[in-house]
């Protein structure tokens, strides 16, 4: 369901500095106003090479925050690698990819790769040798592709770490410590991360100027604006119940991703929805890659309505149809729920965030409610 939006926003990416031809396209793809992230975030990047941190969450608009510089930056007449995004996953390199293509449908030719794990590296290495002015990577396959001189980086003038809390809770330390210290003719770095545990800080620290702008979203600039957030308060016993009849009364055919907090409690789920004639499957943590790939082409061909995962699964997946996102346990930690909110209302389009909580949990839920920042109403 689309929002009615009125083009008022032209103005405003030009008043960042987004040039015309990058506006048409935002235009084409519902992205009609700044948020917040991306209004502060633009305009500084555009002004120079500048070192950044910015920590903003799921949902915000980072990628068009700075992937639209990134491909200011860009000079297509060179036929060469000149700005690298590092991500945690398979799926966050593949949107972050289709995004920045998207962005120059009418711009000059600007050309990106997504490399990554879980794939063949020979279709990879023969993809980077066509002129590639983009790298999305994940840090292993990257090294990897260093190593067998598959990939030149000499020429890159921009770095991105994109979701670097979640590089560091996948082992990546090493490999950013690594790919860094090659790049050190790189004009500037650009570190997005939700949270700032201490490995981050330490990569700000070594890796980063020290006059680095830091910019953080918080309150209620964490959570896209288009979402409903509604909560039911239910016994863990008649959870499954009150779900089932969501979904058959409210929810109609609208398509949607329901978390859990642990592998075990996802297959179940998934299993009971099945018995209930539901076209469902779970995604987790312990899946291989081929077993992952199946099932999300499922879900995207809408063969299948429903997606059970867990928080970690869920990383990086953009399906701008979806409507809704249910959560069935609420997450272990706050940024969890904004990351989980981000599936929904995507590309200007409107969703519910929905909390099955029970009488203990209602404290957390209003814990949630103040700290970032948003109302809750609840389904009775």
């Amino acid at each position: 369901m689309y929002l009615c939006t009125k083009f008022r926003n032209v103005g405003n990416f030009k008043a960042l500095g987004i040039k015309d031809n990058f506006i048409k396209g935002l235009n084409e793809l519902n992205i009609l106003e700044p948020t917040k992230i991306q209004s502060e975030t633009i305009p500084f990047l555009l002004s120079g090479d500048h070192d950044l941190v910015g920590q903003a969450q799921t949902g915000t608009g980072k990628t068009a925050a700075y992937g639209l510089p990134l491909l200011h930056k860009i000079d297509a007449s060179i036929p060469a690698v000149q700005a690298l995004i590092l991500v945690p996953t398979r799926e966050l390199a593949q949107q972050v990819q289709k995004q920045l293509f998207r962005f120059t449908k009418y711009t000059e030719k600007i050309f990106g790769e997504a490399v990554y794990g879980g794939s063949f590296i020979d279709k990879q290495i023969a993809a980077l040798r066509r002129p590639t002015h983009v790298v999305v990577a994940t840090p292993g396959r990257l090294i990897d592709l260093v190593n067998r001189s598959a990939v030149d980086l000499s020429a890159v003038q921009t770095i991105v770490l994109d979701e670097a809390d979640e590089m560091l809770s996948r082992g990546f330390k090493d490999e950013l410590d690594e790919i860094l210290h090659k790049l050190t003719k790189a004009k500037c770095t650009w570190l997005f991360s939700a949270t700032m545990p201490h490995g981050i800080k330490q990569i700000v620290n070594e890796h980063l100027a020290k006059d680095a702008k830091r910019i953080t979203i918080s309150g209620g600039g964490l959570v896209n604006k288009n979402i409903s957030h509604r909560f039911i308060v239910s016994e863990d016993r008649d959870k499954l119940y009150r779900l089932v009849q969501l979904l058959k009364t409210e929810y109609g055919e609208e398509r949607g991703i329901i978390f859990c907090n642990t592998k075990k409690n996802t297959q179940l789920l998934a299993k009971q929805l099945l018995a209930q004639n539901f076209t469902v499957d779970a995604i987790h943590g312990d899946l291989l890659q081929k077993e992952r790939d199946k099932v999300m082409r499922a879900f995207k061909k809408e063969r299948v309505r429903l997606l059970v995962a867990t928080d970690i699964a869920a990383r990086g997946l953009d399906i701008p149809e979806l409507g809704f996102v249910v959560h069935f346990q609420l997450p272990d930690k706050d940024e969890f729920y904004t990351h989980r909110s981000g599936r929904t209302a995507r590309a200007g389009r409107e969703g519910i965030s929905l909390s099955l909580v029970n009488g203990m949990e209602l404290k957390k839920l209003k814990h949630l409610e103040r700290t970032l920042g948003f109302p809750l109403k609840e389904v009775v």
